[in-house]
């Protein structure tokens, strides 16, 4: 049995472990651990959301038991305080872990810089127990600022520093900025008296990125109200002040709160690893091009514990997500070689795509590319470029599961209009609102199934005048637009040739003569959709389409693999014909019920589009059943849990559901 542990469950340690145990899912010989002190996977990127109130803590934090449901990989909830690297022994404050194969992941933590007070009068924002906490200080120090009298006290109370530009900084006081106003209204607190300061010995805001970005930035802060105090070297940190040097001349400001965000180095036990390997500046691990320590070449390591300048570069891969996710693949791939002894060792090239920063939920900037080719992106493809970025890591982690989730936490349930499309598609209105109308569209399909059966639909074909009707109809409002149309035309020429009124009373008269013999000759108006069909139908209608009763109109969509279908597999053979009649009164009876009784509403929701999409390609949809189509979108989520039966069937079938092995395994389930 050969023993392969990886240290930490971030993002690069996660994905590691998940590709290795596909690659060697058919190898009974090899025991995959991973080691995290705790028993879920962080979003680290998302913290400053928790952190000013925009989504649940639950958003942030991803199960790692639903994460290697029905995989061959050992969770163990531990805290790693020391490696013998001799004895291939791993320590933890629970147990002990040999290993054949190592892999350092435990990712990185605040650095302090030496200043005195950092530790003991500031909160970080570098782990989930950092962001609920920092989201209980922020509301807990506006109540308290909402009694305090003293307005000199208030206002020091309301005084935020964010200490850090980069990354994690700007968003962390961007989200702030845009919690603020919320905080206020809530507190009855005057805008005015709030302070927000971005405090940073950097020249400009997020230097990894172009100065056209970072003016954006700085830019967008400002008219958020952050005052941003760049080339400030923060000293000093008291319970109530802040001292910085800026110009060569030292400032202290009163302060409430002081939010630490100034850089990153590795944790402790990476630290720890690399005394005994090799160390390099904030305590990384030198690899080589496989990503195994250059001193042992059991231990892997990846994410931000590494120190690997590629082939043609100066500098060490960048301590980010992107590089986390691409060294976890490139680790897998040569771990699984080196286990196996099948295949060759790949190298580590990374390539990366550029960076984002979001400045709240509704502004962002980008600087993205490929190669050497980057370009920046306006505010609203950046943001979108984020989520749709955020989802494929989902889709790699938790599948459907965690994409769902995330999309509800970040647009379906988000309030106060922060995200990058506003509220526009956060639920509002009330589900029991939808009771009506899903009762009143089963009650039509029930009664459209019952009359059906009474029509005969089970005793006697029945498809080819339902179907073959309606392309009566279409073919004769064909003939007769035609008809209209050189009516028109005949009657536009004799207008060029005669007094100008007279021949434009005369052609009007004509057109609509011809429109009235038209539609008085067939039932019923069909609409081709297409531009011959549209164009030939204005002339049919003329003057007198507002007299027209609208239930006389309807749409047709031709659909030419529907039309053989329908006549070259169905209407040819009366069995066949027979059957799908059945099928379809059982189908509108069921649908009829299941909609009336709030029972597998989803389901019966999507049966009923589903139809009505066969309708409209075979029969035609008429305007007085239209509004059927629209009905069933509106029912299509959740309006069975209101006053109805899903309320109680489809929590138990959940639980169930997701218990089966398969499901679990796919990520097949909503939580």
């Amino acid at each position: 049995m050969k023993r392969v542990v990886i240290i930490g469950a971030g993002y690069a340690g996660i994905l590691t472990a998940k590709k290795l145990a596909k690659k060697i899912k058919k190898q009974g010989d090899v025991e995959i651990t991973i080691i995290d002190k705790n028993p879920f996977h962080t979003m680290l990127t998302e913290l400053h959301e928790v952190a000013a109130g925009r989504v649940d803590e639950d958003s942030i934090k991803i199960s790692l038991s639903k994460v290697f449901a029905g995989r061959k990989v050992n969770v163990a909830l531990d805290t790693v305080t020391d490696v013998d690297f001799e004895s291939k022994l791993i320590k933890g404050e629970e147990a002990s872990y040999e290993y054949d194969y190592l892999v350092m992941a435990a990712g990185s933590k605040p650095t302090t810089y030496g200043v005195p007070g950092v530790d003991e009068y500031t909160l970080k924002l570098w782990s989930y127990e950092d962001a609920i906490l920092l989201k209980d200080h922020i509301l807990n120090t506006f109540r308290r600022a909402a009694a305090e009298t003293n307005e000199k006290e208030r206002r020091r109370m309301l005084t935020f520093y964010v200490v850090g530009a980069g990354f994690t900084g700007v968003e962390m006081v961007g989200e702030l900025a845009e919690y603020v106003p919320i905080l206020c209204e809530k507190f009855e607190i005057d805008r005015k008296e709030v302070t927000m300061v971005n405090v940073d010995g950097l020249s400009r805001p997020v230097p990894n990125m172009p100065e056209k970005q970072s003016a954006k930035i700085a830019k967008r802060l400002d008219k958020m109200g952050v005052e941003l105090c760049m080339n400030a070297f923060v000293t000093r940190i008291t319970e109530n002040s802040i001292v910085f040097k800026r110009n060569d001349k030292e400032e202290e400001r009163s302060v409430g709160t002081v939010i630490w965000v100034a850089g990153i180095q590795s944790c402790t036990i990476a630290e720890t690893a690399a005394d005994a390997l090799e160390k390099q500046r904030g305590g990384r691990i030198p690899v080589d091009k496989y990503l195994r320590s250059t001193k042992d070449e059991s231990v892997y390591v990846v994410g931000d514990n590494m120190y690997y300048v590629p082939e043609g570069d100066t500098t060490s891969v960048p301590q980010m997500v992107e590089n986390g996710e691409q060294s976890a693949g490139a680790a897998a791939h040569n771990l699984a070689a080196a286990v196996t002894g099948q295949g060759e060792m790949e190298e580590y090239k990374p390539s990366f795509h550029g960076v984002m920063v979001c400045v709240g939920g509704r502004y962002g900037t980008a600087h993205v590319g490929f190669g050497k080719h980057f370009i920046g992106l306006p505010s609203f493809l950046a943001m979108f470029a984020k989520h749709f970025i955020n989802i494929i890591y989902f889709i790699q982690v938790l599948g459907w599961n965690k994409v769902f989730s995330y999309m509800k936490h970040e647009f379906f349930t988000v309030r106060n209009c922060r995200s990058f499309v506003g509220g526009h598609f956060s639920n509002r209105t009330p589900s029991f609102l939808l009771v009506p109308l899903r009762f009143w569209l089963g009650a039509v399909w029930l009664f459209e199934g019952i009359m059906k059966v009474v029509e005969g639909w089970f005793s006697k074909p029945m498809l080819e005048g339902f179907f073959g009707g309606a392309n009566g109809w279409y073919d004769s409002i064909l003939n007769a637009a035609g008809k209209a149309a050189d009516a028109v035309s005949s009657a536009t020429t004799a207008a060029a040739n005669t007094a100008a009124a007279d021949a434009v009373s005369a052609a009007t008269g004509a057109a609509a003569a011809g429109a009235a013999d038209a539609a008085a000759s067939v039932g019923h108006v069909i609409f081709n959709w297409n531009i011959l069909g549209l164009f030939k139908m204005i002339f049919v209608s003329g003057a007198d389409l507002a007299s027209s009763t609208l239930n006389d109109l309807a749409f047709k969509l031709d659909v030419p693999i529907i039309n053989w279908f329908v006549n070259k597999c169905i209407l040819s053979n009366d069995g066949v014909q027979m059957a799908m009649q059945i099928i379809i009164v059982v189908l509108e009876i069921l649908i009829g019920l299941a909609l009336m009784g709030g029972l597998f509403t989803s389901p019966a929701a999507a049966g009923s589009l589903v139809l009505q999409f066969m309708f409209v390609c075979t029969t035609g949809l008429y305007l007085n059943t239209f509004w059927m189509i629209f009905a069933g979108i509106a029912v299509l989520i959740g309006a069975g849990r209101s006053i109805g039966l899903d309320y109680y069937a489809m929590p138990a079938l959940k639980k169930w559901w997701r218990k089966l092995p398969l499901i679990r395994k796919l990520y097949l389930y909503n939580d």
